[in-house]
């Protein structure tokens, strides 16, 4: 079993854990997942490690309530445990040899892309930071992002916290006004990543995105996560997480990632109606 020996809310959806898992602390790198169950009867989920402490021999997660299992998780309280957290699991992010990166995050994946940055910046490189929101309800992160960046840049769509507009808009502007990256790094939504690389492109920046949000199973068997990588299927639990993002078919990921959301939305609704009627 798995102490919960930290949690908080980030913004109305988006929590944090810090889970007591000596074992998984003492190999756990920037880019990799670990996967959980709730309880015994719960299904196995994959959640991107947000932070180590080797020290203390704990991992934390960031999820967002968006399902029948993160809607569970998140009745979990400090001092409450876990029925399973295995891991690392996936391929660290490669960082090594990089002296100045794009961070370019959008949402929950930020929670992703913060290890990274942090990396990055432990190792010298010059790390310029882009994450983005809806509105300012849903920002978080920026503080930990502002410790780890050179420079930040905010955005949300509808212009409510930092500057108003997209991701690829203050990249579009960097990238011509002749910042050199060695590389860009991007997590977060299929549609963000594909248009960050669209961006990245007519500059011949490499690219790489994370692949984590199509993961399912986080061990290859369920297919779920089967993606086309330069021609060639891959699967981003286990070939992954990290693709050239000029390789990845992303309108083929998108059409796969929505297949099961009817079914998700009843799952979440069966489970929402089940903890209330235990609350009563």
């Amino acid at each position: 079993m798995y102490q919960i020996v930290t949690k908080r809310s980030l913004n109305p959806t988006v929590s944090f854990m810090e889970i007591s898992a000596p074992a998984v602390a003492k190999k756990a790198q920037a880019g990799q997942f670990i996967i959980l169950r709730v309880d015994e009867q719960g299904e196995r989920i994959p959640l991107t490690i947000a932070d180590y402490d080797r020290q203390k021999g704990t991992v934390s997660i960031i999820y967002q309530i968006v399902g029948a299992t993160t809607k569970k998780l998140d009745q979990k309280q400090q001092g409450d445990f876990l029925c399973d957290f295995v891991g690392p699991l996936g391929n660290p992010t490669r960082t090594e040899g990089l002296k100045k990166v794009c961070i370019v995050g959008g949402g929950v994946g930020c929670a992703i892309a913060l290890p990274v940055a942090r990396k990055l910046r432990e190792q010298g490189c010059t790390v310029h930071s882009i994450i983005g929101f809806r509105n300012r309800d849903l920002v978080l992160l920026q503080e930990e992002f502002e410790t780890c960046s050179h420079r930040l840049t905010v955005v949300t769509d509808d212009g409510s916290y930092g500057t108003k507009g997209v991701v690829t808009q203050p990249l579009q502007a960097a990238l011509e006004a002749g910042e050199q990256y060695d590389e860009i790094i991007t997590i977060g939504p299929l549609i963000m990543m594909k248009f960050v690389v669209a961006t990245a492109k007519p500059f011949g920046v490499p690219t790489t995105v994370s692949m984590n949000p199509i993961m399912i199973d986080g061990t290859g068997m369920c297919g779920g996560c089967r993606l086309t990588v330069g021609g060639k299927t891959k699967f981003a639990c286990v070939d992954g997480p990290d693709f050239n993002g000029y390789e990845v078919d992303f309108d083929e990921a998108m059409q796969r990632s929505s297949t099961y959301r009817e079914f998700e939305r009843h799952a979440y609704e069966e489970t929402c109606n089940l903890l209330n009627k235990e609350v009563k």
